[in-house]
């Protein structure tokens, strides 16, 4: 049995900004953050969450996007930091969210800090978001990273994976398939419909469309801070789509405490069974306890 660990939107704390720093869409962003945003996103909580990850010692840890809040280039290097403390580069991949994409920086003051945790199998550190889709083989579970974090005008937080990437991931998820290999898409926004206009992922329609064509075993995401499962229809059955709150989230805030996912895959039936524990925060911040649990079975791909 292999176990992923699925966590998402640390937000970790918003570093003070240099008024110039603050021209344009950074603005907004940074107002809102300290006018109510701090009190959402609270670092005991990350910290009971990556204590209870480290307890739990699952192969390998996935995080789909949103270290960052406003792409300040100050966040990204303790951004860099609070991956070096976590785990190795090996042992944790990272995909963008729309917020380590809030604005252009150039990428080695930006997420070229975190290049090695992009990177796919034996690639170097990533040099830009020219890398995606990447891929990291464990075993038989295939971890394709995708990313829709652009930049985008203000007051927008809409995703965008484009005609490029999709076309790539069509291919390598067919590849994947033909290997019998347990496909896990990791993408920041839900590929859903019916999503909000200003925060949905524009290119949902053709992104569904090429699952429906070479379907994959799983898909996770974060971005709208909640737990939450939807499905999409594949050539052998329905994906699920799940969805993470955020890994900060405060007890008291709109979205609840904290949580992540340990999602436990192993071949069953000549397929494969997918049971994903949600723990949630505890009392104490020291760590995460039960809060329910899911099961899916996914026919093996030919």
């Amino acid at each position: 049995m292999f176990t992923l660990a699925h966590l998402s939107d640390p937000h970790l704390p918003m570093p003070e900004a240099r008024p110039v720093q603050l021209l344009g869409k950074r603005a907004t962003g940074y107002l809102n953050w300290w006018r109510k945003r701090y009190r959402i996103h609270v670092p005991e909580a990350l910290a009971g969450i990556v204590a209870d990850i480290k307890k739990q010692k699952p192969d390998h840890i996935a995080l789909t996007g949103d270290l960052v809040n406003v792409s300040l280039p100050q966040e990204f290097r303790r951004a860099a930091d609070w991956l070096a403390a976590f785990d190795e580069p090996e042992r944790i991949t990272v995909i963008p969210g729309n917020h380590d994409a809030y604005v252009h920086v150039p990428w080695n003051k930006a997420m070229g800090l975190w290049g090695a945790y992009i990177a796919g199998d034996g690639a170097p550190p990533a040099e830009s978001l020219d890398v995606f889709p990447t891929l990291r083989r464990r075993g038989e579970i295939a971890l394709i990273g995708l990313s829709s974090g652009v930049p985008k005008p203000p007051l927008l937080a809409t995703g965008t994976l484009g005609e490029t990437q999709i076309a790539r991931a069509e291919k390598l998820l067919a590849e994947l398939g033909r290997e019998g290999l347990c496909r896990v898409v990791l993408i920041h926004h839900p590929p859903l419909e019916h999503q909000s206009r200003f925060k949905h992922l524009t290119d949902t329609a053709e992104f569904q469309a090429m699952i429906r064509r070479v379907g994959c075993e799983l898909v996770l995401h974060g971005h709208n801070h909640r737990s939450e499962t939807a499905r999409i229809e594949a050539p052998r059955g329905s994906v699920p789509v799940i969805g993470v709150a955020s890994a900060s989230a405060a007890p008291d805030s709109k979205y609840g405490r904290a949580r992540y996912h340990l999602i436990h895959i192993e071949r069953s039936n000549g397929g494969w069974t997918l049971r994903v524990e949600l723990r949630a925060l505890n009392a104490a911040f020291d760590g995460c306890e039960p809060d329910g649990e899911l099961v899916f079975h996914s026919p093996a791909a030919h």
